[in-house]
């Protein structure tokens, strides 16, 4: 080889240690760029010059090795390592990092696709989600059901303000503990008024006209056109004071006793709850003419008209003309069963709050169990009566709920705009029994399905990438889900600007799927994929190459040394 030749195979290390220094360079300006992968130079050698191929080994001779004399070096790539860099929490709703070898798929303006690990997206004008470039995300849109439909790559829009409609309530899940120490509710709040009669003297009877009720002084206690305000306790709340018109709403003392029957919500059943209602006796115990009230069993069923003991809690009926409660009622059988009850609200097609109470009481206990009565009411049904229908919930000995006999609760919406019936199912199963309580029975709902309308006011994305709308009203709508990629060979991607890659000819096509599939890896949502650069080892390939470009220089200033000596023996 000549002195030139030496100089050469010198400048020959000297470019490929400063592609290395570029890299590392390349590295270290990336150091803090989000999901960047660290890139290493590998070198290979040159062709070789061979003077002899050597020889092998003969009787005489024990052979000669090869005589080749190197060109140098070159790089022979520039790998990345596409391994997973830490994932950063922002907090930031639109951000996502991913956890796998996938990359996010991202289009440009020339409607070409680019693939990325940088999840810090964002929302332009048109709610569109985008990269900080303004590249559009990629993903699958939902149907109006909210599934996913995979058929082809569309814009992830989070239109926020967007109002949703209402959903009616299909269903409610009643939860709660029920003491199985309780009583059996053998009996019912039966409350007596006195003795009603008329002008006449004589006892009124349930056909007796209202107008002909007389008190103890003989004076009328009702004219055509009184408003009588009823204010009922019932299970110890107030039910909505409604109004009696003498002459409008009815005539009769009967009349009176039914639309008090009603609107207090007594189940009247003969099979189930004979001597419930409001009755006119007729004697002689009670006395015939007095206004009975007897309750359903148990006390969270109990009907009260009336002050005892200077009580908080208590019900009234008033002449709102004359001021005067023309009915003194008195307790005569007290209830017995505590019970429990539970007010929600269910929503109608239009969104409307619909008030439903559920009052339980202990029917019977045996060895194998406790058997509830429920009373379902609603205050906001379109009839004038709330009840709704009853059932029963069986548990077995250990508190454990065995079955239940339920209708769904049909509620009138008449006259409201929305649709009518509102048909609610119900579901006990989560509730129970236990044989030894600690505390007094609660039930509560545990939640429902339905919902007023509301506006759109945030999104999260999960695991799988799939984008849910999160309203005001507490319910979720699924807007699409985010395509991830995958490639056979990633190093033989091309990285572009934007911290994107596109197919190289030795990537292999894209896969296109989601998050969790074909090992696409998930997605973490509110976090971002840090550089997986190492600086120590960028410290030491810097060193290494720095050294490298030394040595080759001191080939070449050596090289040139000798030159310039065999020039001088020409002189």
């Amino acid at each position: 080889m000549s002195l030139t030749s030496a100089m050469l195979v010198g400048y020959t290390g000297i470019q490929s240690n400063q592609t290395t220094v570029n890299t590392v360079g390349d590295d270290i300006a990336n150091l803090n760029t989000t999901a960047f992968k660290q890139q290493r130079t590998l070198f290979e050698t040159l062709m070789y010059d061979t003077q002899s191929p050597g020889s092998g080994p003969s009787a005489e001779s024990g052979g000669t090795l090869p005589r080749q004399v190197g060109r140098g070096s070159t790089v022979s790539v520039v790998q990345r390592d596409f391994g997973q860099g830490a994932i950063e929490a922002t907090g930031v709703e639109s951000d996502v990092a991913l956890d796998g070898r996938g990359y996010l798929v991202l289009e440009d303006s020339n409607a070409s696709l680019r693939y990325t690990r940088d999840g810090a997206f964002s929302l332009d004008p048109t709610h569109t989600l985008v990269s900080t470039d303004g590249l559009k995300v990629r993903g699958y849109a939902a149907d109006a059901s909210g599934a996913i439909v995979r058929d082809a790559l569309t814009d992830i829009v989070v239109p926020l303000g967007m109002v949703g409609e209402p959903k009616a309530t299909g269903q409610v899940v009643v939860g709660g503990k029920l003491n199985a120490a309780d009583a059996v509710a053998s009996t019912a709040q039966v409350s007596a008024s006195q003795a009603l009669t008329t002008s006449s003297g004589a006892a009124a009877t349930s056909s007796t006209a209202l107008t002909d009720l007389v008190d103890e002084n003989g004076a009328a206690l009702f004219a055509t056109g009184d408003e009588i305000e009823l204010s009922i306790n019932k299970g110890g709340g107030t039910l909505p004071t409604s109004t009696f018109v003498v002459g409008t709403t009815g005539s009769t003392l009967g009349d009176f006793a039914s639309y008090l029957e009603t609107v207090a919500g007594i189940y009247v059943d003969p099979t189930l709850a004979p001597n419930a209602g409001v009755t006119v006796a007729e004697g002689p115990d009670p006395a015939a003419g007095t206004l009975v009230i007897s309750s359903n069993v148990g006390e969270s069923n109990a009907v009260k008209v009336h002050r005892e003991d200077d009580e908080l809690e208590y019900g009234e009926i008033r002449n709102k003309r004359t001021g005067a409660t023309p009915f003194d009622f008195s307790t005569t059988t007290e209830p017995v069963g505590e019970g429990a009850s539970t007010n929600f609200e269910v929503y109608d097609s239009l969104g409307n709050r619909v008030e439903t109470r559920l009052r339980f009481v202990l029917e019977s206990k045996t060895t194998d169990g406790t058997q509830w009565r429920y009373f379902a009411e609603s205050l906001d049904d379109s009839d004038l009566s709330p009840i709704l229908g009853t059932g029963t919930v069986l548990f077995d000995s250990g508190g454990r709920y065995v079955s239940a006999t339920v209708d769904p609760l049909t509620i009138d919406r008449a006259g409201t705009g929305a649709a009518t019936p509102l048909s609610v199912a119900l579901d006990f199963s989560g509730m129970t029994a236990p044989a030894t309580a600690t505390s007094a029975s609660q039930v509560f709902m545990e939640s429902q399905d339905g919902a007023p309308a509301g506006e759109l006011v945030g999104f999260e994305i999960d695991t799988d990438g799939v984008v849910h709308g999160n309203f005001s009203n507490q319910q979720k709508v699924v807007l699409g889900q985010l395509a991830v990629a995958t490639f056979i060979n990633d190093e033989g991607l091309l990285a572009q600007s934007q911290n994107t890659f596109v197919p190289g000819p030795d990537s292999g096509d894209p896969s296109i799927g989601v998050a969790n599939e074909a090992g696409a890896g998930a997605i973490v949502a509110g976090a971002l994929e840090q550089s997986n650069v190492e600086l120590v080892r960028e410290f030491v390939d810097l060193i290494s190459a720095s050294t490298g470009i030394s040595a080759a220089s001191r080939v070449v200033r050596t090289s040139d040394d000798l030159l310039q000596e065999l020039l001088l023996l020409a002189r």
